[in-house]
């Protein structure tokens, strides 16, 4: 559910070194709660998603763990523990419940988000 590149336009939301790796943040993109997660394995990686967990009804995701489910990178959510993939925002075990997923990179170790 990645959300479409033509009309998203970049957004700096915090310094690389902000994200403790294997961990998110939560940051207002465009009026929207957008939970940005540091990965780090053999290589770093950055995803982003909604903050928003439809599951709960709560803007949480950020808190979530950070781990993976086969070769899936997922976080869990606090509440009721649903795994979303990192990188299309899908909800594994509800996927009526997905959220969205947008494009990250890194500049200058500034973090941008496409919205």
């Amino acid at each position: 559910m990645i959300q479409d590149n033509e009309k998203a336009s970049w957004n700096a939301v915090c310094s690389l070194d902000d994200i403790v790796p294997n961990t998110g943040i939560c940051a207002l993109v465009k009026d929207k709660h957008v939970a940005v997660f540091h990965v780090k394995g053999d290589e770093a990686q950055l995803f982003a998603i909604d903050n928003y967990d439809p599951n709960s009804n709560a803007s949480v995701l950020s808190r979530g763990l950070v781990g993976n489910l086969g070769k899936r990178i997922v976080v869990a959510s606090p509440i009721y523990k649903h795994h979303f993939d990192l990188l299309s925002g899908e909800c594994l075990e509800a996927p009526e419940n997905s959220v969205a997923a947008y494009p990250v990179r890194v500049e200058n170790r500034k973090v941008l988000v496409a919205v």
